[in-house]
């Protein structure tokens, strides 16, 4: 698949970093050629310089004959001239485009975005993704990951197994004996920087990250028999006053919950038009880690630090002195990969993955799959489809051990009708069910061939 990807900044490098792991010719186009050599450095892309916007720049990057077309750059309204442009001079035949502003994403106005109008596919929201998979994880303490499935009936619940978890070396099989309340599927376990499927005489170990499926109204039971509740997440403190924050501080001051929040942004401007947006949260413009900032937030009573700037390292760092500080929770996004098994060693950290985020949006556009729904999860190691089988479906009427799925690849819970059932290799499958399958990034194009 020959894609086009229009902008090269946080965003543009996460889809990237993705999208490479496929069969794809990809191009980037920016106007900055800092971020496109950063960008040719990391990746197997096609850089081009220029302004996405213009018809010559888009046809340098062989447009016509472009398969997909991603406009992400950070300004809404650059992004919807080229899906314009793409369209009516070029006919690429699907185009996504990123759109932050509220205004532009109310359904009053979703007439918009049709072929008629503004020719957009699909648009996808990466700041306000990102807000919603924090604003989950705060609201369950304990939880590293909570991601709503299957119309909000279910959710993939991610864990850090420590030192105190009940259940450590019992098998998987024994765990429900062991414990009457646990109701889940074990979907993989990320064990010192591997990830596997793991077995029904398997254990859990201390520092397993560990990715499971269980009913919504289940999650507080759940993280309480892994043996990791915490104290109510009231007391907030956010480093980096960009979009992500605005998002969060207008939810946060709509949550009775939160008794205080702060913003930390070192850019004056950025601190003063932030500060004019939010009416509780409190602003404080300053160097994020110098002590006497830390000690203005009062960092050392809050109960959960959100580390969002654009630079991986500094929320590393701040993430690390929040939990020295004794912050029950450091939230960290970052982009880049080889950071990840460093931030799950770190003390009390959360990791956010702004591209497991960002192309959790996509999958249902790149993959060859009629999907419902789909995410990626741990960190691009693995994605989750739910696939409802028809009467033309290959996997209707057989059992799911004649699939022949690869091993790294697993059908770990199933909807019939309102049952939800965690099905076995002799479970048969029937035309109306939808499957909840986990896919290993390695075999993706293997399971592709199986439910396309």
């Amino acid at each position: 698949m020959k894609i086009i990807v229009c902008g090269a900044g946080s965003v543009g490098k996460s889809i990237v970093s993705y999208l490479v792991k496929g069969n794809n010719d990809i191009y980037v186009i920016d106007k900055d050629q800092k971020h496109l050599d950063e960008l040719s450095n990391e990746f197997d892309v096609m850089p081009i310089l220029g302004e996405a916007s213009y018809p010559t720049v888009l046809e340098r990057a062989g447009a016509s004959d472009c398969d997909l077309i991603l406009a992400v750059t950070d300004i809404d309204e650059v992004n919807m001239v080229i899906c314009q442009i793409a369209h009516t001079l070029f006919n690429i035949p699907r185009k996504i485009a990123r759109i932050n502003n509220k205004v532009f994403l109310d359904p009053l106005w979703a007439i918009l975005y049709n072929d008629k109008n503004i020719p957009i596919d699909q648009t996808i929201s990466p700041d306000m993704e990102i807000a919603q998979n924090i604003l989950r994880i705060l609201k369950y303490p304990g939880s590293s990951g909570v991601l709503p499935i299957l119309n909000n009936t279910g959710s993939i619940l991610t864990l850090k197994i420590e030192d105190n978890c009940p259940l450590i070396n019992i098998p998987l099989l024994q765990m429900s004996r062991q414990d009457t309340e646990l109701n889940v599927s074990f979907i993989n376990v990320i064990r010192n920087g591997e990830c596997f499927i793991p077995e029904a005489y398997d254990c859990l170990a201390t520092g397993d990250e560990i990715t499971i499926y269980t009913p919504q109204e289940n999650i507080e039971k759940t993280i309480r028999s892994f043996g990791l509740e915490k104290q109510v997440n009231e007391r907030l403190l956010i480093f980096g006053g960009n979009a992500i924050a605005q998002y969060l501080g207008q939810e946060i001051e709509n949550d009775d919950n939160i008794s205080s929040c702060k913003i930390i942004e070192e850019d004056i401007d950025l601190a003063k038009r932030i500060a004019l947006d939010l009416n509780h949260v409190v602003v404080i413009q300053g160097e994020m880690m110098s002590d006497l900032i830390l000690n203005e937030a009062d960092i050392n009573h809050a109960d959960a630090s959100i580390a969002l700037t654009d630079n991986d390292k500094d929320n590393l760092l701040i993430s690390l002195i929040a939990a020295k500080s004794g912050v029950s929770s450091a939230i960290s996004v970052i982009n880049t990969p080889s950071y990840n098994e460093l931030v799950s060693n770190m003390s009390n950290s959360i990791l956010v993955d702004r591209g497991s985020v960002t192309i959790s949006g996509l999958l249902k556009e790149i993959r060859k799959v009629n999907m419902q729904e789909a995410y990626s999860i741990s960190r691009g190691q693995g994605e989750i489809w739910v696939v409802k089988l028809n009467d033309m479906s290959v996997a209707a009427g057989k059992k799911i051990g004649e699939l022949n799925l690869p091993k790294q690849s697993k059908i770990f819970a199933l909807k019939r009708g309102d049952e939800i059932i965690y099905p076995d290799l002799s479970t048969k499958l029937h035309s109306g069910d939808s499957i909840l399958l986990y896919v290993d990034s390695i075999v993706i194009k293997q399971v592709e061939k199986i439910f396309s």
